[in-house]
């Protein structure tokens, strides 16, 4: 049997490519704590770090036969936490503005009757398009937007793994996109922050 905790980075990082679970597990209990640190340093957030770590560890083991780590594996994995955070604040700051824009365009008009019809009838549409979600996918959305739970709390409502839970999420979105057109999906995320 193997002791993988005295092999080295590179050897555990030419096994992770060629699949080898364990190697992976050896990688993840190395770096966890110290990569959970970085993430914590950088973001100030307990669960933003969780979520980044998870993230990170998640794509090598999807991406593991074609990302090339090289000789540094240390190195390789702090630089995926990096742009993993960096990527988030992006994201983060382009919701912020759409966010702040649709709010400033629907403040600075007339509230007029006929404006709050038309919110209403864009609150039933979504609505409906929302109930017409698949059973579990709709729960997940429900959970997450409706009730603010992260998706490690949803996981553990469902009992299924933060994973199921974040592709249910991104389907949900997707659909809902794809249904509702990019200026009534952006008014949704304003109604189900």
């Amino acid at each position: 049997m193997i002791d993988y905790t005295v092999i080295t980075d590179q050897e555990l990082a030419k096994m992770l490519a060629l699949g080898d679970q364990t190697a992976f597990a050896e990688i993840y209990s190395r770096y966890k704590f110290i990569l959970y640190n970085h993430a914590w340093n950088k973001t100030r957030d307990k669960q933003e770090a969780q979520d980044t770590l998870q993230e990170v560890f998640a794509m090598i083991w999807s991406k593991r036969a074609t990302i090339t780590i090289g000789n540094n594996l240390s190195g390789y994995l702090y630089t995926c936490v990096r742009n993993h955070i960096l990527n988030v604040i992006v994201r983060r700051n382009t919701h912020n503005k759409y966010t702040s824009s649709i709010l400033n365009f629907a403040q600075t008009g007339p509230v007029l009757t006929d404006h709050l019809v038309r919110e209403n009838q864009l609150k039933a549409l979504i609505d409906r398009e929302i109930a017409a979600l698949p059973p579990r996918m709709r729960q997940v959305f429900e959970l997450s937007r409706k009730q603010h739970l992260s998706h490690k709390q949803i996981a553990e409502i469902m009992g299924t793994s933060e994973e199921t839970v974040k592709k249910q999420m991104s389907r949900a979105l997707k659909s809902l996109r794809l249904k509702l057109g990019l200026p009534v999906f952006l008014l949704m995320l304003l109604f189900y922050r």
